[in-house]
């Protein structure tokens, strides 16, 4: 797992990065994280700058990249 980094946000509580497997792991308020696989740096970049989190994970990442539970 990357260095979660708190953020923010009314939706999500923490956010973190794996350059090389290009997996973004974000933490939710609610307490679940989930990992989002083949998202670019690029994006992440973008996600850590957006004015909205919650709004950027659901227009953005949600819809377009695999996700699985942290467990």
């Amino acid at each position: 797992m990357p260095r979660m980094r708190p953020v923010d946000s009314t939706s999500v509580a923490a956010v973190g990065y794996d350059e090389d497997r290009h997996e973004l792991w974000v933490q939710f308020v609610g307490g679940e994280t989930y990992v989002y696989s083949m998202v670019p740096a690029s994006l992440y970049r973008e996600l850590m700058a957006a004015e909205s989190m919650g709004r950027f994970m659901n227009a953005r990442i949600r819809p377009t990249y695999p996700t699985r539970s942290a467990g």
